[in-house]
Order: C-alpha cells, then structure tokens, then sequence
C-alpha cells in the first residue's frame, strides 16, 4: 500500500467567517463532500465519515508564540517537537538547529532505512538550484530532509518527462514568471491524475504546496479563492485516480495563515489532518495524534503494517 502526504502551507482551521476566512466563500465543493456538506471551519471539525477522517491538530505544540514553516515543518518530518527543542517557534528557514535534527531524524531516511521507496514529486527550476549552488539561497525545511537523505530534488526534466508537478500544480508559473516556454501546461485536472499515478509507484510520497502561505500573507480574498478552488480540482482528479486498495492519502499543514486574511501573520489555529482511505486504516492512522509531531510515527506505523518495501 501507499501513503500520499500532500503538505499545504499555512492552512488553520478558522472561524465561519466570509470577511476573512476564504475556506468559506471558495466553492471546493470536493473537499466539502469529504467534510460531510460542510466548509472547512474549525466548527466543522472533527468529522469522520465514509470518505474520510478530519482531526485538528495543535501547531503551537504548547509553546508560547506564533508557530512558524521551519519548526513545524521540523516538527511534522522528524516526530519531535523542535520548538520546545530550540527554545521557541522559528522560520522561515531552518537555522543551525533545526537543520541538524533534520539532517539526523526525518522521515524520507527513517524509511529508507526500512526499506521503503520514496518519492519528493516537486519539480525546481534551474534558477532554484543555481541560487541553492551559490549559496544565495538556502534549502527550505522540506528540500533539506529530502536531500540530506541523499534523494535528489526533481528537475525541469523531470518535469517535461512527467515524472513530477511544479508547485503551481500545471506549470503555468515557469511560464509566466520564469520564462521557461518549452514547459508543457496542464490543467489542474492532469495535475491530480500525474499526482496519483506518481504516488502509486513508491511506498511514501510527499507533494508540497506553499502559494496557500504566500496567499494568507498576502490577504488577497479573490486569489486566496482562485488558489483553493483550483486545489479542489486537483483533488478531485486525484480521488477519481485513486482506488482506496491504493492506501491512504494525508493532507495537513505546519500553521494557520491562509484561514485568516485579516492579518499577514501566521496564527495559532489549530490546522486539520485529513485523511483519506479504508475507514479502518485512517482510524489507526489518526489515533493518538494531537499535534504536529504525531504525523511520522503515525506514517512508519502505517507503512510498517501495511506496505510491500521495495529494497
């Protein structure tokens, strides 16, 4: 079996408020079937139906402040609560700490060392590694597992031969803004098709989406709709390309932002685990998990029970 953990930046579980909060004005009407009828609020939550399992879970992970991508981030790779390690919520980036625990205890070589097959399904571009290379850039907490477990990153070939998604889900990015032409578009249709049949080949993948935090700081309402709408889609195709004999797929996040347009910080909402599958694995799945560092022993618990390792 698989397990697909599609990570989207900065998504909390907010009050049902249409001022503010664009999980309540966005027609998704694929999520809202996964919640029941309902849109995605924190009075929504817990749900747990024939499609799915929805928990919230505590991204301040009872430290004081405002939670922040590198620690929970950390957090959420590596099972261990990194802000209660360091001292305190940190980001965007991983400082000196926080890439230690990464490099040593994360997910993608936890696995590895037990056998699984792994996949990062991200595309970059050459301009992203160009900027990593010459120490301009430095490598997000997501990036720095996968490479510290001596996976590479997927690259625009990649991306051309349909062995990865870009983080726009279609491409249209690398067109408009990078001027890469000869990148093929798809729909957000494609997208969630390229996303399960990608998934299907390997125990673990990861898929990471971060406009949603760039939308929450942002506080445009009409784009942070424009950008779950098209995540609906997505959805969509992927649940339609998606057999529940294929395993589970887990949808979550590392802070609050998008949920709350009134304020370009983070917040302290709790943010949702969706879970999606065979009612009995995704209740094993989310039993015990209250916050952040629950979601990888839960995926070596899952995998170890229920996966064929390719070794």
């Amino acid at each position: 079996m698989s397990l697909l953990f599609i990570f989207i930046d900065g998504i909390g579980l907010g009050p049902r408020d249409p001022k503010t909060n664009p999980f309540v004005l966005a027609e998704m009407p694929v999520l809202e079937e996964l919640l029941g009828g309902q849109k995605m609020t924190l009075d929504a939550v817990p749900v747990d139906n024939h499609l799915a399992t929805v928990i919230a879970l505590d991204a301040c992970m009872d430290i004081d402040g405002l939670p922040q991508s590198a620690t929970g981030q950390a957090s959420l790779l590596t099972g261990r609560n990194i802000s209660s390690e360091i001292g305190g919520h940190y980001g965007p980036k991983p400082n000196q700490a926080i890439a230690d625990s990464l490099k040593i205890n994360n997910i993608f070589g936890r696995l590895q060392n037990k056998g699984c097959s792994l996949s990062f399904i991200n595309a970059y571009p050459p301009s992203y590694f160009e900027s990593i290379h010459s120490g301009r850039r430095l490598y997000a907490a997501i990036p720095l597992a996968v490479t510290s477990s001596g996976i590479p990153l997927k690259t625009i070939e990649d991306l051309i031969n349909g062995r990865a998604i870009s983080a726009d889900f279609t491409a249209q990015g690398w067109k408009d803004h990078l001027g890469l032409d000869n990148i093929p578009v798809i729909t957000h249709k494609e997208a969630g098709t390229r996303l399960a049949r990608l998934a299907l080949q390997h125990d673990f993948s990861l898929f990471e989406y971060w406009l949603s935090d760039y939308a929450g700081h942002g506080q445009n309402m009409d784009r942070a709709c424009q950008l779950l709408e098209e995540f609906d889609l997505v959805l969509g195709s992927l649940l339609e390309a998606w057999d529940d004999l294929n395993g589970l797929i887990l949808i979550t996040s590392d802070h609050g932002n998008m949920e709350n347009l009134n304020t370009r910080k983070h917040t302290d909402n709790p943010v949702p685990a969706i879970v999606i599958g065979p009612h009995e694995l995704r209740s094993g799945f989310v039993k015990g998990i209250y916050n952040l560092t629950g979601i990888t022993p839960a995926i070596e618990k899952f995998l170890s029970n229920n996966s064929h390792p390719v070794i």
